[in-house]
């Protein structure tokens, strides 16, 4: 099952995160550049989310990078944002 975090620019006690391109900071982390152009990584990366801009991170990262997920998840935890955990069901596993 594939699970990916929401992570908000908002505290959970709903004060905005500053600064306010922490986003783009934290995803430009494992970034990489391609023909002079930023390309955010799948497993983490910015994304509208609810018409907000949210970073995302899939759970995948933990094991492909279990450093950057525990700084990531570190960060979010210390700075007290809201964050939601949204999984998949994967098709073969309906029906069984």
């Amino acid at each position: 099952m594939g699970c990916r975090y929401i992570i908000e620019g908002y505290t959970n006690e709903g004060s905005k995160f500053r600064p306010s391109d922490w986003i783009d900071r934290v995803a430009s982390m494992m970034a990489t550049y391609e023909i002079q152009r930023l390309v955010y990584s799948s497993l983490l990366h910015p994304e509208l989310y609810q018409g907000q801009k949210c970073l995302i991170l899939d759970s995948k990262l933990e094991t492909k990078n279990p450093g950057m997920y525990e700084y990531v998840m570190g960060f979010v935890k210390s700075n007290n944002l809201r964050f939601t955990e949204v999984c998949e069901v994967i098709e073969s596993e309906l029906g069984s």
